[in-house]
């Protein structure tokens, strides 16, 4: 991390480390050790700083260690596809997940390397809505602006994102669908890559999460959010559809377990991640996090309704 927003993370991560997660009802025989939880991004993402404050309340709350391990790669599809592949489906290994990332992705990749319905779904926790962010001295006051220039000068404006065929790139290219322009997308391994990328000039924007507008504050210009009102968060960031783009999006994030996992494993987990996001939300949500507790079919459910969303671009 980079920003002095972000700069309290260590005075917030004591704090909720001092406080009291209740352990949920479970199993006598679980967990037995340590839980793996892999996040598939670089650290200093939205799923990285999430991880990072949930790991105290989980040990905690279960007993037992709990290891943060990143392994970035493909757009989160190289953790996807080792854990589908090797996790043992007995609650001891969990993966933050994201939508449309998981839904996308096999959908677009002839061979992605996991399918979207081989995870358990413990929960989706939390949601950012996507904004268009340019540095505070760039030349584009305004979305207009921007989109005049890519009109003119097709390809020649670079948009940052977190990976291929993620929430932040099926976002630029419904911008570019809707507003009749070509961009040229540059995919990094994360959001935690993305603010050096847009403060020092190496792309032109970003298309990236509300909570990077809220990292980076007055150093950067946040063009348009993707949400149907504002957000309290950055009051005076205008909305795509205010401008005149019917354009409303997010990134979902949550945690799966492997296929196979035992039902009264993934319920205990959720209902933990639920405890969790309470107390976590007074912190999150001034970040640019929107809390959820999404479980079980309303999860599924979630992830098809984003299909239709995005269905222009998936198919």
């Amino acid at each position: 991390m980079t920003d002095s927003k972000y700069s309290g993370l260590t005075v917030v991560l004591g704090a909720v480390s001092a406080l009291a997660i209740a352990a949920p009802a479970a199993a006598q025989d679980f967990p037995t050790r340590a839980i793996e939880y892999i996040i598939p991004f670089d650290p200093g993402g939205e799923s990285d700083i999430t991880a990072r404050l949930q790991e105290p309340l989980m040990e905690a709350a279960l007993g037992v260690g709990v290891n943060v391990r990143h392994q970035p790669g493909g757009g989160g599809a190289v953790a996807w596809s080792e854990f589908q592949g090797n996790a043992e489906p007995d609650g001891h290994e969990i993966i933050g997940i994201n939508i449309p990332h998981i839904v996308a992705q096999p959908i677009q990749r002839s061979d992605a390397g996991y399918a979207t319905e081989d995870f358990d779904i413990i929960t989706w926790f939390h949601m950012t809505p996507h904004v268009l962010v340019v540095r505070a001295d760039s030349p584009y006051e305004t979305l207009d602006d921007l989109l005049a220039f890519a009109g003119e000068n097709p390809q020649s404006l670079t948009v940052g994102g977190s990976g291929t065929f993620t929430g932040n790139h099926l976002e630029a290219l419904r911008l570019q669908e809707v507003a009749d322009v070509q961009l040229t997308y540059i995919p990094f391994t994360g959001t935690g890559p993305l603010p050096a990328a847009v403060l020092g000039g190496h792309v032109g924007a970003v298309i990236s999460n509300s909570t990077l507008g809220v990292q980076l504050g007055d150093d950067v210009r946040v063009l348009a959010v993707a949400a149907e009102e504002r957000l309290e968060v950055l009051p005076d960031a205008p909305t795509f559809q205010e401008l005149g783009y019917d354009i409303v999006g997010g990134t979902y994030r949550g945690v799966a377990a492997p296929k196979g996992t035992p039902p009264e494993r993934l319920d205990m987990l959720a209902d933990l991640f639920t405890e969790m996001n309470e107390t976590l939300g007074e912190r999150q949500i001034p970040m640019g996090f929107q809390m959820t507790d999404i479980r079980g079919q309303d999860a599924i459910d979630l992830m098809t309704r984003l299909r239709e969303q995005y269905g222009d671009f998936l198919n």
